[in-house]
């Protein structure tokens, strides 16, 4: 009997800023992403801690296979490049 692998956090938070991004075109100002997920976590019943905005920042360059940063290193607008799988 093979149990499922449970997303990490930063995985979990990864694939939630992946929708938002999709939703909003592909890309978009890390505030309004951290926002718009904070959103949908409470919109599924799940807990918003205070270090959110630094875990998402960490899930974007941990998967930095899906996101990059359009306009380079020191800007904050992060932009859908692959979709999770």
């Amino acid at each position: 009997m093979s149990a499922t692998k449970q997303p990490t956090i930063l995985e979990a938070l990864a694939r939630d800023a992946a929708l938002v991004l999709k939703s909003l075109g592909g890309s978009a100002h890390e505030s309004t992403v951290i926002d718009c997920v904070a959103a949908l976590r409470r919109q599924r019943g799940e807990t918003v801690g205070p270090d959110l905005g630094r875990l998402i920042v960490e899930a974007f360059q941990r998967y930095s296979e899906w996101f990059a940063r359009p306009f380079g290193e020191g800007s904050k607008r992060w932009a859908l490049i692959a979709e999770p799988a």
